[in-house]
This record gives structure tokens, sequence and C-alpha cells, in this order.
């Protein structure tokens, strides 16, 4: 199914499994163990004094502050850390050093056939509560042994990795200190393309760096970015984010974070991405209170349908499809056990609406099905064989375990 997916250049979202987050691209390596470093508007609208006469007037006006970022970032600063982490790996040891003839020549010193070696890493996060609470990526911490956090102004701490959310790349670390800097929240969905972006991080052993741009689109889907197996609508930046700035946050003009930066495309040119904050907030929230997050999961493989799509289905006899809707959203695939499976959701159904929304596109039904509960009842509207059908699905918790 997935080679033919390819073949015909689909944008497709997979809600059941993908591949492994792991310590991704956006994690610097540093092979030597030495320390590496992680990673973003030119009109204002205020509100002015009210007078009498034009209470609700609102109107826009140039940001006249030619230091605005410098501004931000001294507001910010103090609160972005540095993120230095370290696990170890058992690493083969080449036959050839067992071979008799080096043992001629070396005796006992031959190593053993596993060595235990250090993987180090380095990447940026933010204080957003006095007594220690961080975030960052996932991939900046998995499965790591230990965690260093370094202040703007020196401090260090050992972090706790209070819990890891590989669906979305945001994790949660907690270091013990009280009175510590911390962000202003801002929101990323009032955002528009063209607004002033500003990356905070420590992008390749640099810390501290401070790079801006623009936000260069919004709502990236995941199979976009080229992370089908991520859960996020990525804000899209021509800020410069490298590996290091990965976990660090993303401002708007105001130095409030908007977004966290992840470094996920090692071939990208002038390309960033953020995770909204909104995201951001609500996952380390739950990784805070209790250490985990579940995600609703209904098991499903959808693409955008529109008439060109409808008609390269059809003539792909690997599929099977006898697709008729011209709009909505194609499922080509049903997870076998998967819940969708349990409610008769079969290929070929086009999804309409999810809980009386109408959806378009793939996205969208990842929102819905990201806002709803595990276990409660998600009504779909579907258009099977021209006819219109509701089925009711309680979603399962997204099997992370299978994402590597």
């Amino acid at each position: 199914m997935g080679s033919s997916l390819k073949q015909i250049g689909l944008y497709a979202v997979l809600l059941a499994v993908g591949g492994g987050a792991g310590w991704a691209s956006g994690y610097y390596l540093n092979p030597e163990n030495r320390p590496a470093s992680s990673s973003m508007s030119p009109i204002a609208i205020e509100s002015p004094t009210e007078q009498p006469s034009q209470l609700s007037t609102v109107r826009v006006v140039e940001r006249n502050n030619p230091n605005f970022i410098a501004d931000a970032v001294e507001k910010v600063g103090p609160a972005v850390v540095r993120i230095d982490s370290s696990r170890t790996v058992a690493s083969r040891v080449p036959e050839a050093f067992h071979n008799p003839l080096f043992r001629r020549f070396f005796g006992d010193d031959v190593p053993p056939s596993q060595d235990q070696q250090i993987e180090r890493g380095t990447g940026s996060g933010f204080i957003i509560s006095a007594d220690g609470h961080v975030i960052t990526n996932a991939h900046v911490v998995d499965r790591a042994d230990r965690v260093t956090v370094t202040l703007k102004d020196g401090r260090s701490f050992d972090g706790e990795v209070v819990g890891t959310d590989p669906v979305t790349d945001v994790a949660a670390v907690k270091i013990q200190a009280v009175d510590l800097p911390s962000v202003t929240f801002g929101s990323s969905r009032d955002l528009i393309p063209g607004q002033w972006a500003i990356a905070i991080g420590n992008p390749l052993g640099l810390d501290n760096t401070v790079t801006a741009g623009i936000i260069s689109a919004l709502g990236r889907s995941s199979s976009q970015v080229g992370v089908p197996d991520r859960r996020v609508q990525f804000i899209q930046t021509d800020a410069a984010i490298n590996p290091g700035n990965s976990g660090g946050p993303l401002l708007n003009d105001q130095g409030e974070v908007i977004g966290i930066n992840t470094a996920i495309r090692a071939n990208a040119q002038g390309l960033g991405f953020a995770i909204p904050i909104e995201t951001g907030q609500r996952i380390a929230e739950q990784l805070f209170s209790t250490g985990r997050v579940e995600h609703p999961y209904l098991g499903i493989q959808m693409v955008d349908l529109t008439a060109d799509v409808k008609d390269r289905l059809n003539r792909d006899e690997k599929l099977g499809l006898n697709v008729t809707a011209t709009e909505g959203v194609l499922i080509v695939q049903v997870m076998p056990g998967a819940p969708a499976a349990s409610a008769g959701l079969k290929a070929g159904d086009v999804i309409l609406k999810v809980n009386q929304t109408p959806v378009t596109s793939s996205s969208e039904v990842q929102e819905q099905v990201e806002s709803s509960q595990i276990g409660q009842a998600l009504v779909i509207e579907i258009n099977r064989d021209g006819q219109t059908e509701t089925i009711e699905v309680r979603p399962s918790a997204f099997p992370v375990e299978q994402m590597g």
C-alpha cells in the first residue's frame, strides 16, 4: 500500500503508526564528546486611548522601536537554557580484531566483542515556571542517562526528564531551583505570514544565539514537513534554526513565546519549523502532571480528495478502490484491529464531518481526533458508495510503542 501511495504522489497522513523518533535530525551528536549546542512582527496592532466618540476604534501603527528584537531577547534570554544530554550505547568491535593474527601481536589487549560508548548531544529549552519546569524537544533528551541544564548566567543543574511525548516531540524536564526567570506565553492562533519571528538557542555549540526572520507559513502538516509520525501543525519560519536550536523558543516581536523550535530538516535551506506553543503547553502540562500523554487514535490512513486524485486512485489496481466522490477526506487504509476497523470504517469511505464539523483535509480530521477523548464516541459522517452514513468510533490510546 505504501509504495502505491508514493507512486501516485499523494499527500497522506498516517494516524496509525510512524517511524522512530529517536535521536532525530535536529539533535546534534558530537563524536568528539564535546558539548555542542539547539533553536523567531514589523507592524503592531495597538488599541489607542479610548475617545468618547470612538470607543471601538482600533488603529494600526508602525513599530518605531528599531531595537525591538534586542528588547525581546533581553526579556526572554535569561529563561532560555542549554540542555546537554548523554547516553551509554553498546558498539560492536569489528571481528577483525579477534583474528588470531591480532592476538599474536596484541595478546590480551584485544578489545571485547562489545564496548560501551557515550553519545552526547546538545539542544535548547526554556523555563516556564520559577520553580524549575523546563520545556524542550523529546528528541533532545530521548533515552538520555544524564541531562544537564545550563542557564544563561552560567549556573548548571541536573535535569530530571519527567516525561517525553514522541508524537508531538515535546518533553518536560525538572530542575531543583527557585526564583528562576521564566518566559511569557503568547499565542500562535492569531499569527499571519509576514510577521516577525525571533529564535533563541544554542546552534552548533554557539550558546545564546539569536536569529530573526518572518513567519513564512502556518499549519504545515507533519507529512508536508517530512515527519508523518508526528501530530503537529507546524509554524514555518525563515529565521535560522540549526542543530542545537531544537527545543528553544520561537518569539513574536513582543518577546512572547509562540512556538518550540525544532530542527527536523537537515537539508533545509531557509526553512525552519516550530511546534505551536498551545500544543507545547498542553502536552507539557500533562507530562508534568502525570508523566505521560495519551493521544486519541483511530487507525486510518487518509488522503485529501480531489477529482484528479480520484481518477488516479481508481486507475491503481493495487488499491482496489472505486471512489465516486470528488471532495472530502478519503480513507485509503484501515489498520486491522484498530478502533476504526471495529466501528466499521472501510477503505474507500470519504469523511465529510467529524463531530458535526465539516472537514476538507486530513489535517482537519487529525485536529478533530486530537481534541476528542479516549473511549468516548466520535461521530464521523462518511460518503460510502454515494450514500451518506454516520458511524460512531471510540478512539483508543495511540500505540506510541510502535514508533520505534
